[in-house]
């Protein structure tokens, strides 16, 4: 992996009693950390004080050329609680569970857990494929009526968050981490986690980038665990809400 470069600060949104134990949230390609907010609220009221960032390219946070993994995770690892010292948890979703990953496995004094939502450790072309449709898809039409076409049973909140979070994010950076990490493979710095990780995945049968043989690899290391949102595709928190926050709440117990 190549070495990290020079972190930009990122913007944070916060839930819950800044005296709380701390946790960091990390979102996915083409969201933002307003998206993250079913967490959010749910740390809240079990005491936490969680903080959502913007990835470097997205919603508020600062645009730069450098779109690398190792980017996105050097921003990560400078990213600190107000009250200083570790994290308490950091919970990262898709390219934000890689990130996470990367900055805790180069830091292992960034956070003192991880939970990892359905994380892109690694992606394969038909992934890749995938994303880049998906993506494509959202900028064409990045208006509230086609998230919630696309998306009918999704929270109105998510409906409305998505559609702004795809307005506020830069395409062409949305395109350059695709195009900037034509390997894309975090799986050696997941076999070198030494804090307590706990990966909830998404349902295989509905649409999953980590599962069968990858998940079987990572879970090779014994700080690894997982669970898995049986019904929910690659966002369990916007699908199967209700389920995808107690498996994070029951992974941070």
């Amino acid at each position: 992996m190549d070495a990290m470069s020079t972190p930009v600060t990122l913007p944070r949104l916060s839930w819950g009693d800044p005296h709380g134990p701390q946790a960091l949230l990390a979102h996915g390609l083409g969201s933002d950390g307003a998206l993250m907010w079913r967490y959010g609220v749910a740390l809240a009221d079990a005491g936490w004080h969680a903080v959502a960032v913007d990835l470097r390219g997205h919603g508020d946070a600062p645009r730069t050329l450098d779109y690398r993994l190792s980017s996105y995770a050097a921003d990560l690892a400078g990213t600190v609680p107000a009250r200083g010292g570790a994290w308490d948890a950091v919970v990262g979703h898709s390219l934000g569970g890689a990130s996470s990953t990367l900055a805790s496995a180069q830091r292992p004094d960034w956070t003192r857990r991880l939970v990892l939502i359905d994380p892109a450790i690694a992606l394969s072309e038909h992934d890749r494929e995938v994303v880049r449709v998906s993506q494509e898809q959202s900028f064409a039409d990045p208006s509230i009526d086609a998230v919630r076409a696309a998306h009918p049973d999704w929270h109105p909140i998510d409906v409305e968050l998505k559609a702004r979070a795809t307005q506020r994010a830069s395409r062409w950076a949305v395109e350059q981490t695709s195009l900037q990490n034509a390997v894309w493979d975090v799986r050696s710095a997941a076999a070198a986690l030494t804090v307590p990780t706990h990966v909830v995945g998404a349902d295989p049968a509905v649409h999953s980038i980590f599962t069968g043989a990858l998940a079987a690899e990572v879970l090779r290391n014994p700080v690894v665990t997982m669970s898995v949102v049986e019904g929910a595709g690659h966002s369990p928190h916007r699908d199967r809400p209700e389920t995808a926050v107690a498996a994070v709440l029951h992974a941070l117990r």
